[in-house]
């Protein structure tokens, strides 16, 4: 596996614990619709909450955050509709960013709430 995917996975595993030790529930990991993936998908205080995480080893160029782009929330806001469908849900719904710098000296994570909001 490429290194990128084993960073990946590892910035997924950083967040899940994150935010389970903040009290959210991890209802799905890797939720895949057509092309998109919802990373993961949590539930706090009556809301559903859509994460995108992004894990860096520097924050050299950009935040992982600001790799989030428009074309990337809109493929999961699309995940995020059909996945909402698909379990017949009718819950308010807000889309997070976990940004995550992981190396040999730091880990920083930067949760970023209400990160970006559908188009109506």
């Amino acid at each position: 596996m490429a290194e990128h995917n084993d960073l990946g996975i590892l910035g997924e595993e950083i967040a899940t614990e994150y935010l389970s030790k903040k009290g959210y529930q991890i209802v799905q990991r890797n939720y895949k619709f057509l092309k998109s993936e919802i990373d993961i998908v949590t539930k706090k205080d009556g809301l559903l909450i859509i994460v995108e995480v992004k894990t860096r080893n520097s924050d050299f160029m950009a935040g992982p955050h600001q790799t989030v782009t428009k074309k990337k929330q809109k493929a999961i806001i699309k995940a995020a509709n059909f996945y909402i469908q698909e379990h017949d849900l009718d819950i308010e719904t807000r889309f997070d960013i976990v940004s995550i710098i992981v190396n040999s000296k730091q880990k920083l994570i930067e949760h970023i709430e209400d990160a970006f909001y559908p188009r109506l």
